[in-house]
Parts: C-alpha cells; structure tokens; sequence
C-alpha cells in the first residue's frame, strides 16, 4: 500500500516558520518527483512548491518564494517545505503529492501527480 503522510503543521503566529515532512511508504520514490500543494476554505487546491526527483530542480509558486524551501532525502523518501515569514494567508491545508511526470510547468499541475497524502492544517494567526 503506497502512502504519502504529512506532519508537521499547527498553528503559528504571523512571522514565525514551520518545517512541513512528507514521508512516503510502500514503494521507493526516490526518483519520482514531489511537489505541495494548499487548499483554503472555500478554494481550489494551488500549488506551492516542487523539485525534481533528483533535486537539481525546484519551483515556487509567486506567493511564497523567498519564504518557503522545499527539500528532499531520497534516503528517507522524505520531502520537506521549510515555511518562514509566515502570513494568515498562508493559512490552509498542505498536501505533498508524488508523480513521474517531469517538464515544462507540469510540476504545477495538479492533475499530473499520481500520489497524495491527506494534508496537514497550518494556521497563521494575525
């Protein structure tokens, strides 16, 4: 069974920094790429973050870069986003997803990505 498992999150107040860790199991996905997303109450999924299977590439959305490092231990199978600065709107459910999928901007496409985990809530209180 191939699982993708968050944690990390919680509530922090405006300017502090969380370290986000997204663990897989049941497979090896060191050479798959891994990328986060968010969902706000009441919108869509966005993406934040993703970097390639090897970690010479890594993409930022507009909003969080120069804020946010996404990370990875191919050892661990693990992925990170190291979120500084942080801000209320920052405030929303983080998933970490898998996929083989590499080029281009497929690595902010959602629908591109084979693997989720059940998202972890960060809250930035103002």
């Amino acid at each position: 069974q191939v699982q993708l498992v968050e944690s990390g999150g919680g509530l922090v107040q405006a300017g502090g920094s969380l370290r986000l860790s997204c663990a897989a199991s049941g497979r090896t996905f060191s050479r798959y790429h891994r990328a986060w997303f968010r969902q706000a109450p009441g919108k869509e999924r966005e993406f934040v973050a993703a970097i390639s299977w090897a970690g010479f590439e890594s993409y930022y959305a507009d909003s969080v870069k120069g804020r946010f490092t996404i990370s990875k231990d191919n050892a661990k199978n693990t992925v990170y986003l190291q979120m500084t600065s942080l801000k209320p709107e920052d405030t929303a459910v983080y998933y970490c997803a898998a996929t083989r999928t590499w080029g281009g901007t497929i690595y902010g496409d959602k629908n591109r990505y084979d693997y989720w985990g059940q998202g972890t809530q960060v809250t930035v209180s103002s």
